[in-house]
């Protein structure tokens, strides 16, 4: 198959060109139409690789797409899942070229979306039309179910799945949108953490006083935020909640020997940025808290005044954004009652605290000895000529998790990316080896299926 992807490289490097012009953002309101298009691009596209079929169906959101091929009679069906939605590109002054004007250079091609997910998606579609027109059929049944919302937490496709659980039946769900370990080295991820996020509002007084008049006998919200936020962790960095690591699986030295296993050089981790020393739950390495261990993070702090120059005043509101990664069996409502009844506990005197929930996910766990991991195992090995390793991820795919349970089918995450393609940042890039060899790879895992 590699003859036919060298053979269609520049073609397809176009075409991908121009599905990355689009720019998707899912998440600005101002960019819907242009969401729409990239829709209605990928549909044409599925049309013209040899899918049937093909649906653009409207959500109380942006579109999902749907395609199929389903002739291999008493063949299996392979489900493939990815996203065309993208993340805004700011902070525009720091991309070399524009985000949306595709260009390519040292190999990679640079563009808003070009590793996350287009660049990865549009490698099954490549796979499958190449396929149809060497051999007029597939060697099994393919479907396609691509959302326009995964950078906005999915919140349609979770019901569009339970509603269409007979429409998407597959026997495996194949997804491209995670990384390689390092260039050369292709991995398989078997363990995502779910996700909570929220947003905590804190208020003392019914207005911003003057720090002359009011300073020193009435609760500051800004002292008041900082102190119940202190009080989330313990001194050795272990989250303080009570109950929060309810559900978290014990670390076996089995676990830890796998994690292990996985190439990591902590100096230069450090080096590269700017740090140190790291920081975390005592007794974990930093693949372990980073990958099989719950987190709690504050992500960002509002309160008080922040012009320039100075306002003496005693600040009366204060904002936290706040976010969980989570593993096992966490469920995320309740760790986000359990924060709930802390920040409670916890709340300074004079101050009333309000919490609003953004983002919920339930961790996922995959099985690396899977009849369809190993055989995707062995398609990478195929055309890298090295064998995958099967890392735990830190971060969260949230419908992986609704795909397995809903359709009980085991999820493949076969992904192509590289950590360091500057992915949700500027200068987003996709190595184009992994572009060209990753159609291959998918040939050859359709292929053995």
């Amino acid at each position: 198959m590699k003859e036919k992807v060298d053979l269609h490289k520049e073609q397809f490097l176009n075409e991908l060109k121009e599905f990355l012009s689009i720019p998707s953002i899912s998440a600005l309101s101002e960019y819907k139409s242009e969401v729409n298009k990239g829709a209605e691009w990928l549909g044409e596209a599925l049309k013209s690789a040899g899918m049937e079929h093909v649906e653009i169906i409207e959500t109380k959101g942006h579109p999902i797409v749907y395609a199929d091929w389903t002739h291999a009679v008493g063949k299996p069906t392979v489900l493939i899942y990815g996203h065309y939605d993208v993340q805004p590109a700011d902070p525009l002054e720091l991309w070399e070229t524009p985000p949306f004007e595709p260009v390519i250079k040292d190999d990679k091609i640079f563009a808003r979306g070009a590793t996350d997910d287009k660049g990865q998606l549009y490698i099954h579609i490549k796979a499958v039309e190449l396929l149809l027109k060497e051999k007029g059929s597939l060697p099994v049944n393919v479907k396609f179910c691509i959302e326009g919302e995964e950078e906005v937490a999915s919140p349609n496709l979770d019901p569009f799945i339970h509603e269409h659980e007979e429409k998407l039946a597959a026997d495996a769900v194949l997804i491209s949108d995670t990384s390689f370990i390092e260039k050369g080295q292709p991995a398989i991820c078997t363990s995502l953490r779910g996700a909570l996020a929220l947003e905590l509002e804190l208020e003392t007084a019914n207005t911003d006083l003057h720090s002359g008049s009011y300073g020193g006998g009435v609760p500051n919200a800004v002292h008041c935020l900082v102190k119940l936020l202190d009080s989330l962790h313990d001194e050795k960095g272990r989250i303080a909640v009570e109950g929060f690591y309810e559900g978290v699986p014990e670390v076996t030295e089995e676990l830890r020997k796998e994690v292990s296993e996985i190439p990591f050089d902590e100096e230069a981790t450090k080096a590269e940025l700017g740090l140190d020393s790291f920081y975390g739950e005592e007794g974990f390495s930093f693949k372990e808290r980073t990958g099989i261990r719950p987190t709690l993070e504050i992500n960002g702090i509002q309160g008080g005044f922040q012009g320039e120059g100075i306002k003496t005043i005693v600040p009366s509101q204060a904002h936290a954004k706040i976010s969980c990664r989570l593993v096992g069996e966490q469920n995320p409502q309740d760790v986000y009652n359990r924060i709930e009844q802390h920040v409670q506990n916890y709340k300074p005197a004079g101050s009333k605290v309000t919490l609003n929930q953004l983002i919920k996910a339930k961790p996922v766990s995959l099985d690396s000895r899977d009849l369809m991991i190993q055989k995707a195992a062995e398609a990478y090995e195929r055309v890298y000529k090295v064998r995958p390793l099967f890392p735990k991820e830190g971060g969260s795919i949230p419908i992986v998790e609704v795909f397995s349970r809903v359709l009980a089918a085991p999820v493949v995450l076969m992904g192509f990316g590289l950590s360091s393609e500057n992915l949700h940042a500027p200068n987003e890039h996709f190595h184009i080896e992994n572009f060209t060899k990753g159609i291959e790879t998918v040939c050859e895992f359709l292929q053995d299926f």
